[in-house]
């Protein structure tokens, strides 16, 4: 398994999409999760920076999401809108952290 540094999660009602980076910035993986397998799945990687966008349903996910270990960050959506590279894709949206 590729060392996974950071992971991008885009948030929805039924699935949601990863995005890990490793710490150079290349991509270790793109997953798309049902929402009943998200805390295994990004508990399976070691502890790092989980990045979403912030909303309602994210600080609950945030919580759980820290009580694995990781360290969670939630990003205003005003800064996360420039980043997302098509406007109706999901799978943009998780990997916005790669323009930085």
């Amino acid at each position: 398994m590729t060392e996974v540094s950071m992971i991008g999660i885009d948030l929805a009602k039924h699935s949601f999409q990863l995005h890990g980076a490793t710490a150079d910035g290349s991509v270790a993986f793109r997953r798309k999760v049902g929402r009943e397998k998200v805390l295994e799945v990004v508990g399976s990687y070691p502890r790092c920076v989980v990045a979403m966008e912030a909303c309602a349903s994210a600080h609950y996910w945030g919580r759980e999401l820290g009580a694995l270990g990781h360290e969670v960050q939630l990003i205003a959506p005003a800064f996360v809108k420039p980043f997302v590279k098509r406007a109706s894709c999901k799978i943009a949206g998780s990997d916005w952290w790669e323009t930085h």
